[in-house]
Formats: C-alpha cells, structure tokens, sequence
C-alpha cells in the first residue's frame, strides 16, 4: 500500500443526519432524527445520516486502528454491522446500508418485475425511477419526446403505476438523466447510494459514493436486506496545479483511463484528492466521476469541497451543504496518513486536452498527437457528425463553455461543419440555457438540440447520413465508445473527448486540428485562432426549473392496480428460474467461445433492443449476437453442435434448450464490462446457460451471475482457455462440495482427449445459497416462506 498524507484546502458548510421515517416507509428504523435536515425536497420525512454515518465510523476506527481513506470513511460508516463486519481490502464481503436507490426506466422494469415477484408491499429506503433510455433522437427535442410517450406508453404507465404502488418516485420522459437528476436533486457528501445504470458514480462529484449495479442488487437494498460488496481496493489520484484554457475536467478521467486501462480501477473505488482538486467544478467532479466506470472501478469520489457547497446552494440546497460542513473532518475528509493501494500523480498544469478511441474508452491521444496518430492508424479523417451533452457532459458550465467557441467562430462567418447534436442532462439545464440564450447559439452555430435523454449516447439515435458498414468518424462528449454503441454501426470511429474539443473539431471538421495552436479561415479569408473556452461554472440568475416533471408516490398506494397484459410484447412478468438439482454438471455444450472484447454492449444490445427490457422472452433473442465468435470470426453465427447447422446464437441456445441440452459460454478478459444491464446475465440463464468460463470477469456483471444462479468461473490457468474448442464438452465437479475460496474441478472432452483443469470463484457462503436456489430472488422468497 501506499501512505499518502491528504493536504486538502476544504471550505464547506455541511452536516447531515439521515432518519428513517418507520410509520411511513419503515426506512432504517435505528436513524433516530437529531439534526432534522431533509434528505431532498422530495424526501422531507427522511433526514441525512451524518450523526450515524459518525457513531459508525467511531466503532470501526477503533477496531481498525489506522488512518482511514475518504472512500473508507463513507463505505464503512454505512456497514449493517460495524461492530462485527471482516473488514479487509479486496477481500471481505461487506454487508451494507446504502441511502437510497435510482434506477432509469430500461433497467426499472426488471428490477420492478422483480421486486413485485418478491411479494413485498413497499420499498423500505428511497427510491426513484427515472425515463431517460427509451427517447430515440431522430428530429429534436419536442417532437423526439412526443413521439417515445406514445409508443412507450405502456412501459411508462406500468412504471408510474408500480412506482406508485410500492412507494417510488416516477421521473417522467423529458425530465433528463438519471445522473443529472441525482446530481441536482439527490445526492450528498457521504451519500451511499446504489443505482442500476453503470455510470451512478457521477454522484461522486458531490462526494457520494455512488454505485451502479443490476437491478437485482436494487431489489435486495428495497426489500431491507442489506447489500453487499467486495472490500474495495483504494485508488488516490493526487492532482496538483490547476485547470486552465482548454483543458478540462473530461481530460483528467481520459488521463487516468490511459493509465489504468479499461480494466486497471476493477475491485477499487478511485479516490482524488490533493491542491488541483480546488480547480475544479463540482459538475467537473461529476464528470471525471461519471466515466470511472471505463476504467472498472467500483465507484469514484471528490471529498467535500466549497465548489460542492456552492453547487448545492445553487440547486436550493443550502441547508445540506451547512451540515455537511459540521461533519467535514469526521466523516467527509480522509484522514492524514491513510494508505492507498496505489497513487497517480497528475499535474493539470501541464495535463493536455485529450481524446480517445476508437472503439475503447482507453485509447489516448494527447490533441497535438491526434492528426498524426488518425493518419497513422488509418482512421477516416473527416468528422461525420459532433455530439455534445449526455449523463457526462451536460452542465452548465459545459454548455457555456461550448457556446463561447460557437460564438467565437461565428464572429468570422464559420458554423459548424458538420451536424451538431445537443443533449441537455435534465429538463433544468435545458430551461435555463433556452432562458439564457445558450441553446439559441447552438441553433444559430448550426446545431440540433435533442431531448433531455441519453439518445444517442446509448443507441438511441435514428441516424440516416451513413449507411451500416460505411467506414466513417464521429466525436462525442460521451463516456462509452464500445463498437457499434451509439449507432449500431460496427464501422463507426467513436472518438470522446471533452465538449469544448467536439465543438472545436465541429467547426473544422476533421480530426487533423488542434485548436490549442492551429488556425482557421474566417468567411472574409483571414487566419484566426479560436479563443480558449469560457463559461461561467453556475447560473448567475440561478437555475431555471423548467416544466414539473415529478410524480410522488402516494403515502398509501395499496389501492393502485399495476397491469402486465399477458400479450404485450414489451413487459413480461417473470417466472422463477429452475433450482439446482445437486448434481455436478456433465458434459455441457460450449454455445460460443468469445473472441476478444465482450462488453454487456456484446451480450445484449442496446439500442433498438431497449423496447424489449421489460420482456425477457424477447430481448433473449439479442443474446450475444455482438460477440465475435472464435470459430469464425463472425458475429451472430455459430455451429448447432448437434445438427451441424450454422444459426444465429440465440436460435441455437433456444434449440439446446428444447432439447434439455446445458450449456456455457467462454470469455476472453474483462468479460462483462461497460453497462450495468442484468439482461446480459438473465438471458443466459433463461436460454439454458449454466456457467460462464473466462479469463475474467468485470465487477458488476459477475454479481449480475451470481444473482441469476449462474456459475462466473475463471481459468485457474488463463491459457487454459485455448484448450476449449467450439465443440468441447465441458464438465463442472465438485459443486457438492462447492465453498467459498475453493477451486471447482473441470474437465474438457475434445475429440476423445480430456484435459483436466482448475476452476476459481469468488462465490461467498451467501452467494453459494444464492446457486443453489437457483437466483437470488429464489433464496430471497425461501427466506420469507421460513420466517
């Protein structure tokens, strides 16, 4: 580990206490109320933890005896049981109380179906439901938002309905993101708080731990069961200097993800820290906290800050900022000495605008190594189209900054050259920059402002200038780059970068422009060099809430009927997946054997395929048609190893099915990164799937295994994953003795040769009960039916 001393120059001004209120929601009965300040404004009878939070962390330092981490404090002040809980880094399972629950509406509707499935009457900590993924861009933002509440509108009366039947509050389409709205209504310094979208850590830039997960953890943490978590490794990013010109907050998470690569943060929540933290705005914070997720880490934080305090007075929350700021030392500050498993060091006076791509969040190019690199690497020259907003980059302050360059260029006749696609975060930022006149410099710079969604930023995006398979660039202001992620276009060079650096490359229209040293030809045919971006961090005339687009849940919705049509094609209510029979499993059928990189993008696609979340019979026919398939480097086409036909993946898996046929599946590293969608793990296990055998599995979609009964299983030896060939029989042994933290026997038929091999997991006592139910959900109700 590494011992590093914080030296932090935190002005704030908040405490806070968090009650639960019993009569109402049965919310954690043992918050006795002292400092009665409301958790939100939505949530007046739910007050902030911090006298808790403290009294926790009391009892944990004095069994720990050692400096604890900013991330440690908030993590362990949260625990169920802080007396009595193993506590060691990447090793204990921690058992915990996170202070609320967000869920958008593609991943709601699972994690509704089955929370209803649980038989419970009412969720037992806050909750909200918010529709951002299911609004396509195609025309602009009105008529984008009219067009997803009609042929959503089913989805969205079953989601309203059960957020009001089980006491969850319904965030309508059009109110904007999920992160935004968390960001500007409910997260907190010290929050603990779960959410099933994989970027939730953007509430670390309000120096929350914010964790994404399937909706399967959501219904655990609803259902008053505490949830767990492997014991995070800790991460510090030490920043000195000071932001300044074209560098932004995007560049320092670009940075960090060059240096820890898509998979270097998995098991270890990043912490920064350090002078340079002071430069940097608090939705800048969210930003850098938004696109940890790339890199696999569990979560990412800020410690408390006055750019922080100012936020939440700037969003009506004043009150908050003033009890966290009692509470500054104790709980939101890392304590002097504390030791991190690794610390990066980063200058931001000499950290340089970045973009990265294609295809991998983790390709950096400095800007002054762009152009070279592009040529170099073959990548089309030309930018097809600029995109600026999404969950990542849509404060504010990113559109002020972005309208000062658009202003710039259109002072010497130059709009953008390309179409420039705007998505305001929430409803709130896109009524104050209309009121503001941002919005109209986008228009008059020749832009397209989108609906308050995630649009194409996950997929959604009818895009008709290039036809599939057309080699082509685009840049966005996103955090994911997957291929085919935002167009479903595997041709499409995806390149992210900061806002500021889309809008500049917009006007040039090619990635072969620096805008830090290179010249552009004004529309009277002189050079001009554009000015470095400037926009002010906060609304001066304050935010402009826009249209109520909030739907409480009634304080008794017992009356309230939630429908599911056993026709409809879009919401299908579940059925409980088979239990272990005791047996080990003999002679599986390997369904595919993955080449490369598999993100849940790979297992289950998003995009047209959002429609179907609700439904697990038909989103299963997404599974794993994105994958590359080893045998021959297709995708979506394998061998029926009993008929000798070639059929799509999800054919053959239904086939096997059928006929009583298990199978497993066979990954590369990192299996399972990018969203935090459940799907890519229930519909495996809906199709007949047994186990998952990879080199190694991303943090979230492994639990998302565990959770379905499933078996994520890693080679003992990596190269062992050579020996399985397509038509491999493979054998699991030893499940009657299955225990945590020992290794599974395997056996692998090829052609008559058996090749015998080590297993390992990560399965915990709690998670083994889980396999043996059949899911978490099973065990859940086992559990109920005994008390």
């Amino acid at each position: 580990m590494v011992q590093y001393s914080r030296l932090l120059n935190v002005q704030a001004r908040k405490v806070a206490r968090y009650a639960v209120d019993v009569q109402q929601r049965q919310f954690h009965a043992s918050c006795a109320a002292a400092s009665k300040v409301a958790l939100s404004k939505f949530d007046q009878n739910v007050y902030l933890p911090y006298e808790k939070l403290q009294k926790n962390l009391e009892v944990v330092k004095k069994r720990l005896g050692r400096p604890l981490t900013l991330s440690e404090k908030v993590l362990y002040s949260h625990l169920d049981d802080p007396a009595n809980q193993d506590i060691q880094r990447g090793v204990s399972y921690l058992r915990l109380r996170p202070d609320r629950v967000a869920m958008q509406d593609a991943t709601a509707q699972m994690a509704m179906l089955q929370f209803i499935s649980s038989g419970l009457k009412k969720v037992a900590v806050p909750s909200t439901i918010h529709c951002d993924h299911l609004i396509e861009a195609q025309i602009g933002g009105e008529k984008d938002l009219a067009r997803a509440k009609d042929i959503n509108a089913e989805v969205y009366k079953f989601l309203s309905t059960a957020g009001a039947k089980y006491g969850v509050g319904f965030w309508k389409p059009g109110s904007g993101i999920i992160h935004q709205i968390i960001l500007e209504n409910y997260a907190f310094p010290g929050l603990l708080m779960i959410g099933t979208d994989s970027h939730t850590p953007n509430g670390g830039g309000l120096g929350g731990l914010c964790i994404g997960v399937g909706g399967a953890d959501a219904v655990d943490v609803m259902a008053n069961i505490p949830w767990e978590l492997k014991c995070p490794n800790v991460i510090g990013v030490h920043l000195t200097g000071k932001i300044s010109g074209w560098t932004s907050p995007k560049d320092v998470i670009l940075k960090v993800a060059d240096i820890l690569t898509v998979k270097g943060g998995t098991g270890a929540i990043v912490e920064y820290m350090g002078k340079g933290v002071d430069s940097i705005s608090c939705t800048g914070m969210a930003t850098i906290c938004n696109m940890g997720a790339e890199i696999g880490a569990t979560t990412s934080v800020f410690p408390f800050n006055k750019r922080m305090a100012d936020y939440l007075a700037s969003t009506g929350r004043s009150a908050i900022a003033a009890e966290a700021g009692k509470y500054q030392t104790s709980v939101l500050t890392a304590d002097s000495g504390a030791k991190y498993d690794q610390v990066i060091e980063i200058n931001l006076d000499k950290l340089e605008p970045h973009i990265n791509g294609p295809f991998t969040p983790d390709l950096a190019h400095p800007i002054s190594k762009l152009g070279e690199n592009a040529k170099k690497n073959g990548y089309p020259m030309d930018i097809r189209v600029g995109l600026i907003g999404s969950c990542t980059n849509s404060s504010y302050e990113d559109m002020g900054r972005c309208a000062s360059i658009a202003k710039n260029a259109m002072k010497h006749g130059l709009k953008s050259k390309i179409p420039f696609n705007v998505t305001p975060g929430s409803e709130q930022i896109r009524a104050t920059i209309e009121r503001d006149g941002i919005a109209k410099t986008f228009k008059d710079f020749g832009g397209t402002v989108l609906a308050n969604a995630c649009g194409p930023c996950i997929g959604q995006w009818d895009r008709k200038d290039v036809k599939k398979g057309e080699k082509n660039t685009i840049v966005t202001s996103y955090n994911r780059n997957f291929t085919g992620r935002n167009d479903a276009n595997p041709a499409t060079h995806c390149f992210v970068t900061s806002p500021e650096l889309v809008t500049a490359l917009s006007i040039a229209g090619t990635l072969n422009f620096n805008p830090l040293t290179d010249e552009l030809t004004g529309s009277d045919g002189k050079k001009f060099k554009l000015d470095s971006p400037y926009g002010d961090e906060l609304p001066q005339k304050g935010f402009d809430p826009g249209m109520d687009t909030y739907e409480a849940p009634p304080s008794d919705g017992s009356s309230v009927k939630v429908d599911v049509d056993p026709k409809s094609q879009r919401l299908q209510l579940l059925e409980p997946f088979d239990v272990w029979n005791g047996k080990d499993m003999f002679e599986m059928t390997v369904l595919i054997k993955v080449k490369g990189k598999c993100t849940t993008d790979h297992i289950s696609a998003a995009g047209p395929w959002l429609k179907y979340r609700g439904h697990l019979d038909n989103i299963s026919n997404n599974m794993f048609i994105g994958a590359t398939n080893i045998e021959n480097n297709e995708m979506n086409k394998i061998k029926n190893q009993v008929t000798g036909e070639w059929a799509g993946v999800p054919d053959v898996a239904r086939f096997y099915k059928a006929k009583g046929i298990n199978w497993v599946a066979v990954g590369d590293e990192n299996y399972g990164e990018g969203s935090s969608r459940e799907h890519a793990a229930l519909e495996p296990r809906h199709l007949g799937g047994r186990a998952i055998i990879t080199k190694s599995f991303a943090r979230i979609h492994e639990t998302n295994l565990k959770k379905q009964g499933l078996l994520p299983l890693t080679f003992a030896n990596p190269a062992d994953y050579d020996k399985v060939q397509p038509h491999s029989k493979i054998s699991i042994l030893g499940l009657n003795n299955f225990a945590p933290g020992k290794q599974l026997d395997c056996e692998i038929k090829t052609d008559g040769k058996v090749d015998k091999i080590k297993l390992n997991h990560s399965f915990n006592e709690q998670q083994i009960e889980w396999f043996k139910a059949g899911s978490a959900l099973n065990r859940m109700k086992q559990i109920a039916a005994n008390k």
